[in-house]
């Protein structure tokens, strides 16, 4: 009797933890979740602002040298190192570093002057370091163990990215999948996904809507139209390859060339300003302009990808702030458009397929690139969108925007490899 008893109290014990382990999180969640909400949706307003103004005004990317100056002031002032990004928080996920209270102010400020002054980046960035934060801000307050601190920041994460992006499942999988390619953070499912819808509500109260893009012609699932899209597959881990490599380039280029990191960004804006005025506005800010262009039909060239990929490297590698993932939209829309157009696709339909293929070879994250397809598009193949994601994300092999970023199972075999992102 005693054995059944201490059975019984046993297993009332490990149910009563489960409870508890899901009320705190689910409580944890809801605060992060908020904060993330109304930080990302004030954050969200002030980049379109800063947008409609640079579109407003073309003479203020003659500012972004002098705006790039700015941007080192302030990382300077904070005594934060300029290298402080995403690789940062995702680095601090696993093991004990602290993220600095102060990244979350000077990136927000940083990122609106790039946007304002027309840099090309994006803004994923920016929300992923501002989610970091919060949730470190938010485990500190709770005086959450070094585990917990991690959930808590995967919690952040993910409600900023939902924030931004208006695609709560994406940033869920996205928080759980991206720090580590072959290890799923299970854990963390139930808060990151508390924390991206509430985040999510908020935003849709101040008037954010989120993306959605409806396809007309879907092809149907047959042989020829798989083959089509597994090639707009291989093109985009391609293309990936060369976007991440152009990136690293740049960056140490820059480094080298320009000790200095005053006149390093100096030097960065002269040279996106005399771009602009060769190539024109097309490819500064975000470029969302072009993607719903190439997701309704409007005109694309075969070179902007290039010229995206060359505008963001120059951008982001001499020191101005943001993010890649929308320029890495840009970049796959544009690219998938045009080899669609080749290959007897719909123009619109292969645009969305670029679009999420190459957010897959770049972040390495086809759960997350599986639901951002589901989320963005309505009318879609999904056999389709999954063809183009498998086909990316095997043959970009370790390349990554995130050199924080852990390989830790091959893409090719069920091996260890534990490995940083090229």
């Amino acid at each position: 009797m005693e054995n059944v008893k201490a059975k019984v109290e046993h297993k009332l014990h490990r149910v009563l933890q489960y409870i508890t382990s899901f009320l705190k999180w689910v409580f944890i969640a809801l605060i992060t979740g908020a904060i993330g909400g109304a930080i990302g949706g004030a954050f969200r307003f002030c980049v379109d602002y800063a947008t409609k103004v640079r579109n407003a005004h073309d003479f203020l990317i003659f500012f972004l040298p002098v705006g790039g100056l700015l941007i080192v002031l302030l990382y300077k002032i904070s005594k934060l190192k300029s290298d402080a990004d995403t690789n940062l928080v995702i680095k601090s996920i696993r093991s004990d570093a602290k993220v600095p209270m102060l990244l979350a102010p000077v990136i927000f400020l940083s990122t609106i002057i790039t946007h304002l002054l027309g840099g090309s980046a994006g803004r994923e960035g920016a929300a992923l370091q501002l989610g970091g934060c919060i949730g470190e801000q938010v485990g500190d307050l709770f005086k959450l163990d070094e585990k917990d601190m991690h959930i808590c920041m995967l919690c952040g994460m993910s409600g900023l990215f939902a924030a931004l992006f208006g695609t709560p499942i994406t940033a869920t999988i996205f928080a759980m999948e991206v720090i580590s390619v072959g290890i799923f953070y299970y854990s963390a499912f139930v808060p990151c996904l508390v924390s991206s819808l509430i985040s999510f509500s908020i935003t849709r109260l101040m008037g954010l809507e989120p993306v959605v893009y409806k396809l007309n012609q879907a092809p149907k699932i047959e042989m020829w139209s798989v083959i089509k899209v597994a090639i707009i597959g291989i093109g985009c881990a391609i293309l990936g390859i060369v976007f991440c490599l152009a990136l690293r380039f740049t960056g140490k280029l820059a480094k080298k060339v320009f000790k200095n990191e005053y006149l390093r960004i100096f030097v960065g804006g002269v040279v996106i300003v005399l771009l602009t005025l060769i190539f024109g506005t097309r490819y500064n800010g975000i470029g969302e302009n072009i993607i719903h262009s190439a997701l309704s039909y409007g005109d694309i060239n075969w070179y902007d990808s290039l010229l995206k990929i060359a505008f963001t490297a120059i951008t982001i590698g001499f020191g101005f702030k943001g993010g890649e993932i929308i320029p890495t939209l840009f970049i796959g829309a544009t690219f998938g458009s045009v080899l669609g157009s080749f290959l007897g696709l719909d123009p619109a339909f292969a645009a969305a397929v670029g679009m999420v293929a190459l957010f897959c070879a770049v972040v390495n994250c086809p759960m997350a690139s599986f639901a951002l397809c589901v989320e963005l598009f309505i009318g879609g193949s999904i056999v389709h969108f999954a063809v183009a994601i498998a086909v990316s994300f095997m043959l970009s092999g370790y390349y990554g925007l995130y050199s924080g970023q852990k390989i830790v199972y091959s893409k090719r075999r069920a091996r260890f490899v534990d490995r940083n992102a090229k």
